[in-house]
């Protein structure tokens, strides 16, 4: 983020650097924040009414529900080591991050069409499926921009970027509930409609990420090597580490919008205000994304990536006390350590594994990590939705708290030795 003027020239071409707290962010980190940004005013206009659209609009049981956010969180992760090796072999990062950004505006306006729970599943199937194919190709863009000691303040900047849209979707849809007749298809023909806008964005303004320095050429007798596959890179020093962390750690994170239906449940909250309970979570990550990315950079990104689990491990047990706080109270005890979660685990992963992988599989490396982790968090829905079902909200919850409670205390343990040095490279 903060390199020179003259090296974000050489990546963005001539276009100035911004002025003021963002000086010298280089262009393609910069414009990718942008595109994130409206991108995520169109994902997170959905995301703010699924919940209750889906159960208590169409009336889909928690379990299903739990199914179909572990769909959002890691269906389709397998889709993200396949655009992380396309990216890779091709060097088109942003040809394949591009896709699946069109793949995503479809999508929304194909929800226009569908009216059953299922049918509805499957454009987000299709949704995450753009997803997938996005996030490493943009991650490796944004980590190939900037030297190894500021990949957590580069990150911090883009999700800081990413985060606004997050703060603004949830308000649109709580606007468009508001004032249309017809809510929920309005909602989605502005999310379809930004949604476009954010493709045009990153085909105008985003630059393709600088071509590695060139291997040594090989003597004429020897073949060419093939690449690396998927399991020699799990040999990569730390990179196994941080793949055995973000899993285990992910199994038993809850999804926020199981997290939010809680909330709403002790608030009494009314279902048009629902969309609000996302904001505040936004506005904190907002807040705190790039100072999270800069203190990971000083103290060790490894230990700001536990520190966040330690805080939604907080917001968890807030949510479980039998003794009844003030709404208020219980809103920003729950919404601020949720924000904080995001800013200090999101950004700070990529950033602890970009400085690990060598810049030709940059984008696979990346993808390998974010498919553990969301595979992880697939099957920690999937076994809350059960819970939820079987046993109600609240022992869901305990088993959900007492399980992250333990796999923190496991993998500070077994990191302490080794994993903490290559982690927080």
């Amino acid at each position: 983020m903060y390199l020179s003027t003259s090296r974000a020239s050489d990546i963005a071409g001539d276009t100035p650097a911004p002025k003021g707290p963002l000086r010298a962010v280089p262009g393609t980190v910069f414009a990718l924040g942008l595109v994130s940004l409206v991108t995520d005013v169109s994902a997170e206009m959905v995301t703010a009414v699924l919940p209750l659209y889906l159960m208590a609009g169409l009336g889909m049981s928690p379990l299903a529900f739990g199914a179909l956010d572990g769909l959002h969180q890691g269906a389709t992760a397998v889709l993200r080591l396949a655009g992380g090796r396309i990216a890779d072999r091709t060097r088109r990062h942003k040809l394949v991050a591009g896709t699946g950004y069109a793949l995503s505006a479809a999508c929304k306006a194909a929800l226009l069409a569908v009216a059953t729970p299922w049918s509805v599943a499957a454009v987000l199937a299709a949704d995450r499926t753009g997803k997938g194919l996005r996030t490493a190709p943009r991650d490796a863009l944004i980590s190939l921009s900037v030297p190894p000691g500021e990949q957590g303040r580069a990150f911090g900047v883009h999700r800081a970027l990413d985060t606004a849209g997050a703060l603004l979707g949830p308000l649109a849809a709580f606007g468009v509930l508001w004032v249309a007749v017809d809510g929920y298809e309005a909602v989605f023909t502005v999310s379809c409609c930004v949604a476009v806008l954010g493709v045009v964005l990153l085909a105008l303004f985003v630059r393709e990420a600088p071509a590695p320095a060139p291997a040594p050429a090989p003597a004429p007798a020897r073949a060419r090597p093939a690449p690396l596959p998927v399991r020699t890179l799990l040999r990569l020093p730390g990179l196994r580490g941080l793949c055995l962390t973000a899993a285990v750690l992910g199994l038993f994170t809850v999804g926020d919008a199981f997290l939010y239906l809680l909330l709403q449940r002790r608030l009494g909250l009314p279902a048009a205000y629902f969309p609000l309970l996302p904001v505040g979570t936004a506005a904190v990550f907002l807040l705190a994304a790039l100072p999270v990315g800069r203190l990971a950079d000083r103290l060790g990104r490894r230990r700001v990536f536990l520190g966040g689990h330690v805080l939604l491990l907080g917001a968890c047990l807030l949510l479980l006390a039998p003794v009844p706080a003030a709404g208020a109270l219980l809103a920003v005890g729950v919404l601020a350590p949720l924000g904080l979660f995001y800013a200090a685990t999101d950004g700070v992963l990529m950033a602890a594994a970009g400085p690990l992988l060598p810049a030709g599989l940059r984008t696979t490396g990346l993808a390998v990590l974010q498919t553990a982790q969301a595979l992880a968090r697939f099957a920690g829905s999937l076994l809350f939705g059960s819970a939820w079902t079987l046993w109600g909200p609240g022992p869901a919850l305990a088993l959900a708290a007492a399980g992250l409670s333990l796999s923190l205390a496991a993998v500070a343990v077994v990191g302490s030795g080794h994993a903490g040095n290559t982690a927080d490279s």
